[in-house]
């Protein structure tokens, strides 16, 4: 067998050593680099997800304040509108409850007017007396009717009323009876409520009624003339004109 000098063997056991350690030094920076690539990869994918949810969260944060400018803009503009409608409610609701409290006040006002009504034709020049009565006594039967809503009784009543009014408004003339010692078939001619006359067939008689007096007084031939011009304009034998007559009673106690 050769001889080999011992320290070359150790140089070589040793130079196996270096490269075995220089290896497993190799292998270690490597797992390491791996390690620390995975690490940063790592790190920069939750700074990657990060940045995605911050980018959503400011995308969800402009949505919001875009929703609340619409929505702050929608309720000013709806804000005039629940007002109104609010009013109307109240309007509504107010005129609901005073609606009831006229129906129940309805049926004590609808009799209040029939009894002033009465007391007015009453008081009132007595022409056409029977008829105006009987259109009063009516009335306060209609307010007794049970088939008859208080619609329908409040129309009659306010027609009557009406009916009043309109003669303070009206030229009107009718054959009637005069009442008097020996009653007679005469023409009544009647100026709203100013002036109420009479004028016998043959036209020679006629006069006017007094209210104050509560009587009839005659009346010159001149006056009676007149009161012919009168019925000729009713009964439309002539154009309208002026008439020169004394009045029943004062324009102010007429209306």
């Amino acid at each position: 067998m050769p001889y080999r000098k011992p320290w070359i063997r150790w140089g070589v056991a040793g130079l196996a050593l270096t490269l075995a350690a220089s290896a497993s030094a190799q292998s270690s920076l490597r797992d390491e680099a791996l390690d620390a690539q995975r690490t940063q990869a790592e790190l920069q994918e939750r700074i990657d997800n990060a940045d995605e949810a911050v980018r959503e969260q400011l995308r969800e944060l402009r949505q919001a304040r875009e929703e609340t400018r619409r929505l702050r803009a929608y309720n000013e503009e709806l804000a005039p509108v629940v007002e109104r409608q609010a009013a109307t409610l109240e309007e509504r609701r107010s005129g609901v409850e005073s609606l009831a409290e006229t129906r129940e006040a309805l049926p004590g006002m609808m009799r209040e007017m029939v009894e002033r009504l009465r007391a007015w034709v009453e008081h009132d020049m007595p022409f056409l007396r029977d008829e105006r009565l009987a259109r009063v006594a009516s009335l306060e039967s209609t307010l007794s009717a049970a088939d008859l809503s208080s619609a329908e009784k409040l129309e009659r009543v306010l027609a009557a009323w009406r009916a009043e009014l309109d003669y303070g408004r009206e030229l009107d003339a009718w054959r009637g009876e005069l009442p008097g010692d020996t009653p007679r078939e005469v023409n009544f001619l009647r100026i709203g409520r100013i002036g109420w006359y009479y004028l016998t067939p043959d036209g020679h008689q006629g006069g006017v009624w007094k209210a104050e007096a509560g009587e009839w007084q005659s009346l010159d031939e001149s006056a009676l003339a007149e009161i012919r011009k009168g019925l000729r304009i009713v009964r439309e034998q002539r154009a309208p004109a002026m008439l020169d007559l004394p009045v029943s009673q004062p324009v102010e106690d007429a209306s």
